[in-house]
């Protein structure tokens, strides 16, 4: 057998830990912040988390294949520092990729390029960081009679640095820096182990002399601070990354008071600062006019939120019937903290804000302690799957006082498979739905906001329509017998077991 000993080309076993799990920590940040760095331009769906994720696993799968073929042929360790530093500058470019392209191809376009340059940007360094690991594993096989051991125990490593960067980037980075830095961070890491086992190793990086190692070796540090310099000018699509969405506030130029809160790709609310029953969106009005069928204006009403965004509807009642409580179940801690910093969200007992998931929140409530529950929350334009299905409508009608009023807000495009499907597992629930569209018809209809409104007794629609006029809103009521054919003999029911919403869902535009 020629060449040198197995055992005099191993890694210090420290040296190999750190390897191993710091490539693969750096594989799994990457993934969960493309995630939010494509949120602004995509939301947040189903189908975007599954895309990430399946290039990010397909990367894993190709890097360490093609890792493992290149170290039995050839010296690895002198790779190891050039795979690092190049993943490195590779992780620095994707977010400048994502958000110059998105911005330059503009808002109509932005969400099918987002999903393909972040799959592309993932896919590059993801390859080069899964190569890693089984080149260590190469170097510190020292005989046959160890294989399985020393296999198992760098493969648990770097499954642990999978582990604890899931955990520290979901739990605690994203809610203290932006992702750009998360990113441009992990990348500078990376680069700084490149270089030095670059410099450790010099002598087994090329046998095509020192000079082609120099240009190959100036040639990533060349890329590495370029797109260091790109991932800082890179352009920021909002004000403010929560830990759910990415924020922003903007100013309405024909109203002093306007504001509109921006949540990744959704106008999420508008709230008037000088006057908050001013309701900007049709929808808000919609419910409110059955609100005052409900109850006559200035009585007092108990209002269980779920979803929180701007807080328009808590603010309006907060005024127009200033005895009655309004409970506020929003998830994104940020999305608060944006209420009250920038959009004057007032400290008042009588506005309870609790953070937390709506659907723990909505089985943690009283029975019979609301008069109306109002369903309001999103997660881009979908209503999270686990607030549309039939047991969360039970655990509505539980809480609810036995002739109060459940209001829904659902967004949904032509051909409203899934408005149809919700509908539907409302009214398996409810005895008596009302549904107010943006035409008051449904077949065919081109889509948007979506009003259901659901009762244990039966709804006033002569006076729901009164006041939809009397409010102006662009919005109708849908007939029975329309309603009943666009429903048909066998509705999908959504369930706990079986709530396919992102499938149903038409993309937005």
């Amino acid at each position: 057998m020629s060449g040198r000993p197995l055992q005099a080309r191993a890694l210090h076993p420290y040296q190999a830990a750190a390897l191993v799990f710091g490539s693969s920590a750096a594989v799994l940040v990457l993934e969960i912040t493309s995630l939010r760095l494509i949120a602004p331009y995509v939301g947040i769906t189903l189908e975007t988390n599954t895309a990430v994720i399946g290039f990010a696993l397909a990367a894993i799968a190709l890097g360490a294949w093609s890792g493992g073929r290149v170290a039995d042929v050839g010296n690895p360790r002198g790779l190891i520092g050039p795979l690092l530093l190049g993943g490195g500058a590779l992780v620095l470019l994707i977010t400048p990729t994502v958000r110059f392209v998105a911005e330059w191809v503009g808002p109509s376009q932005a969400a099918s390029v987002a999903l393909l340059l972040a799959a592309v940007t993932v896919f590059a360094p993801a390859a080069l960081l899964s190569a890693v690991p089984p080149m260590v594993v190469k170097l510190q096989l020292a005989s046959l009679s160890e294989t399985g051991s020393v296999v198992g125990r760098l493969s648990g490593i770097s499954t642990l640095g999978a582990i604890m960067a899931t955990f520290l980037t979901g739990f605690v980075l994203v809610a203290l820096v932006p992702t750009s830095v998360i990113l441009l961070g992990t990348g500078g890491l990376l680069a700084l182990a490149g270089l030095a086992m670059m410099l450790a190793y010099r002598g087994s990086r090329s046998t095509r002399g020192p000079g082609i190692a120099r240009r190959h070796t100036a040639a990533l540090l060349t890329l590495f601070v370029v797109a260091a310099g790109l991932s800082v000018l890179a352009p920021q699509p909002c004000d403010t990354e929560t830990r759910y969405h990415c924020a922003s506030v903007l100013t309405d130029p024909e109203r002093d008071g306007g504001r509109l809160l921006i949540l990744d790709t959704l106008r999420h609310s508008y709230v008037d600062l000088d006057d908050p029953t001013h309701l900007e969106f049709a929808y808000s009005r919609a419910i409110v006019a059955a609100l005052d069928v409900q109850a006559a204006p200035r009585v007092p009403l108990s209002v269980l939120h779920i979803g929180g965004g701007g807080m328009t509807l808590p603010r309006y009642l907060l005024e127009t019937r200033p005895a009655g409580v309004n409970q506020v179940l929003e998830v994104d801690p940020g999305v608060v903290s944006v209420d009250r910093e920038r959009l004057a969200l007032p400290v008042d007992e009588r506005l309870q804000v609790t953070v937390g998931d709506g659907r723990v929140g909505l089985a943690l409530a009283l029975a019979d302690s609301a008069d109306v529950v109002v369903g309001d929350a999103f997660g881009g334009v979908a209503v999270p799957w686990h607030l549309t299905t039939r047991e969360a409508v039970a655990d509505v009608a539980r809480v609810l006082v036995p002739d109060g009023l459940y209001a829904l807000n659902v967004i949904d495009h032509a051909p409203l498979d899934f408005a149809r499907a919700e509908i539907a597992t409302v009214a398996s629930v409810f005895d008596h739905v009302l549904i107010i569209s943006p035409t008051g018809e449904l077949a065919g209809e081109g889509g948007g906001n979506i009003v259901v409104l659901a009762s244990e007794q039966p709804l006033d629609r002569v006076a729901i329509g009164a006041g939809l006029t009397d409010r102006a809103t662009p919005m109708s009521m849908v007939s029975q017998e329309a309603l009943e054919d666009f429903l048909g003999a066998d509705p999908l029911v959504l369930t706990d077991d079986f709530a396919p919403v992102d499938q149903l869902l038409t993309p937005y535009g």
